[in-house]
């Protein structure tokens, strides 16, 4: 993708009482109405190698898509269920997601999203998921 600025990332996930907090710095390009931000994931795979993750926000959906040590597809839709997949060295399965809220709001390079879903592996429901994503344009220096 051309054109792509950089940008500051905080994504905090809630799982069954557990935060966690991730910071790190990516690159975004605004496409139409939809803004695409792509970054390294911080923490290194299960056999130390690196996971790049796609974020495509646009419209009431998000989608993430993760590859390199890690592949994965998530996309999220309010009142929806969606199909998804994970593969890692260890384990592979599908799975999918159903999103109870979201909330969406892009200016320009910049956004700001929260969704809660329940995470389902094998159409077993896994947990209940709460994200909120701020994504911040880097100032030109």
């Amino acid at each position: 993708m051309s054109n792509m600025r950089p940008v500051q990332i905080r994504l905090h996930s809630r799982y069954e009482g557990e935060d966690v907090l991730q910071e790190m710095q990516g690159e975004a390009v605004l496409k139409g109405s939809v803004l695409y931000v792509r970054y390294e994931e911080p923490q290194a795979g299960p056999e130390g190698g690196v996971t790049r993750t796609t974020l495509k926000l646009g419209g009431q959906s998000i989608k993430i898509i993760r590859h390199g040590e890690v592949e994965s597809e998530q996309t999220f839709e309010l009142n929806r269920k969606l199909p998804g997949f994970y593969r890692s060295p260890y384990m592979s399965f599908a799975l999918s997601t159903h999103t109870q809220e979201l909330e969406l709001s892009i200016q320009g390079l910049s956004a700001r999203a929260a969704w809660s879903y329940d995470f389902y592996r094998f159409d077993e429901e896994s947990g209940h998921f709460a994200i909120s994503l701020h994504i911040q344009e880097e100032p030109i220096s």
